[in-house]
Parts: C-alpha cells; sequence; structure tokens
C-alpha cells in the first residue's frame, strides 16, 4: 500500500469514527468502511488504489445527510442517495487531493462512488458487487427481520439486477439463500 493511500484511508476512518450511530461498539460508517475494505479484498485482490479508495469511502460521513431531511418515498429515497453519493465523492476527493492524487484518479473515484457506469465500467461493477455482498453478509438479515416477505423479495431483486453476472454466481455458491430469494440470483 503506497503511502498516500494509507493516508487517505487513515482520513477516511478519521471522518467515520465522528459517526454518532454504534453498531458492534464502533461507529457505523467506519465499521462499514472496514467490512467494505476486507470484502473488496477478499473478491478483487489486487485492486487499484482508486477502487480501494472508494470501498473505504462508500459511506464517509453518511451520518451528515439524514434520511429524514428527503421526501418519503422512492423519489425521495433516490434523491438522498444521489446526493449521499455526490456528498461521499466530494469528501473523499478532498482527501485525495490532499494526499497528492492526480485529478484522473480523483474524477475515477467520484465516478465509482456516484455510481456513474455501473454495468459498463469494470470498477463501478467491482465496487457494487462489493456493496452487495456486504449487504448480503452483514445487513440482510436485521433488515430481513424488519420487512414483509415481499418487501424483502423486492430488495433481493434489486440488490441481484445491480450485480455482475460473476457476482451472482458467487452469490449462489456462498450464501444459503431460500430457493425464491435465490432465484434472483439465477436471472
Amino acid at each position: 500500500m503506497s503511502a498516500r493511500m494509507q493516508k487517505v484511508l487513515d482520513a477516511i476512518d478519521a471522518a467515520n469514527s465522528a459517526d454518532p450511530n454504534m453498531d458492534d461498539n464502533q461507529p457505523e460508517t467506519l465499521l462499514y468502511g472496514k467490512r467494505m475494505t476486507a470484502e473488496l479484498n477478499r473478491l478483487f485482490p489486487g485492486a487499484s488504489e482508486p477502487l480501494q479508495i472508494a470501498a473505504r469511502g462508500q459511506h464517509v460521513e453518511r451520518w451528515k445527510l439524514a434520511r429524514s431531511e428527503y421526501p418519503v418515498g422512492r423519489t425521495g429515497y433516490l434523491t438522498w442517495r444521489r446526493a449521499q453519493g455526490e456528498h461521499h465523492a466530494q469528501v473523499v476527493a478532498y482527501l485525495m487531493a490532499r494526499a497528492g492524487y492526480e485529478p484522473d484518479q480523483i474524477d475515477a473515484v467520484g465516478r465509482m462512488l456516484r455510481k456513474q457506469g455501473i454495468k459498463r465500467d469494470a470498477e463501478v461493477q467491482a465496487l457494487e458487487d462489493v456493496i452487495c455482498f456486504v449487504f448480503l453478509k452483514w445487513y440482510f438479515q436485521p433488515f430481513a427481520s424488519k420487512h414483509s416477505a415481499e418487501k424483502i423479495q423486492s430488495i433481493v431483486e434489486k440488490t441481484a439486477r445491480k450485480m455482475s453476472d460473476e457476482g451472482r454466481a458467487r452469490v449462489l455458491k456462498e450464501f444459503d439463500l431460500p430457493d425464491q430469494l435465490a432465484s434472483a440470483f439465477r436471472n
């Protein structure tokens, strides 16, 4: 790992240490960033520095844009998600510039964090696959316990649609999903 990448990852972790929301006695976004890095290293060993930075910065300062400040419903949710992606990209761009990264590398991370080029750009898609794996591994069970079977099926189908063919195949190998949920990853 280069010294400048370590500087950026440390700065992301420092920012996320201020998250007032806790998970497993750690700030939520700090824990999420570590999980993203671990899953990226497992799924895509040898990932580029920009992809490694994007994975760690995926939820940097997420708590600063509260979902409750956006309208209820799908339109409000999607507006909030776009605002989050833009916020994450801006924070990480600043940290990368301070560490001496070139504009093209900073722009690449921004595209990944804003999900620009999903299904067309290999690194944007790799980040999305990692996001989906982290969701399924760490956050799906708590989510599923709070929602109806119909809502769960819908979320699983949306998750599967965002993934690459390779990612969906790995989900089927690595997760023991009920057949109805697993079917979403077979299409």
